[in-house]
């Protein structure tokens, strides 16, 4: 093999790359915006599960110290 076609190789699968990673923004994209249309006015859950209340909180900060 020559230069030239390891090259030509190596563009390609580039290309293949570039056009992977588009298509896959690309659809994420369309599937994130059909997703909002149906969940438009649902509460957003919590981003954690434990509950701590001010006062363990406040005791916590005690102890440490």
């Amino acid at each position: 093999m020559s230069f030239g076609e390891i090259g030509a190789i190596l563009l390609f699968f580039l290309a293949v790359f570039i056009f992977g990673n588009l298509w896959f923004h690309f659809i994420k994209t369309i599937l994130r915006g059909i997703k909002n249309l149906f969940t438009l006015r649902q509460k957003l859950p919590a981003w954690y599960t434990i509950h701590i209340d001010e006062e363990e909180r406040r005791n916590d900060r005690y102890k440490r110290n």
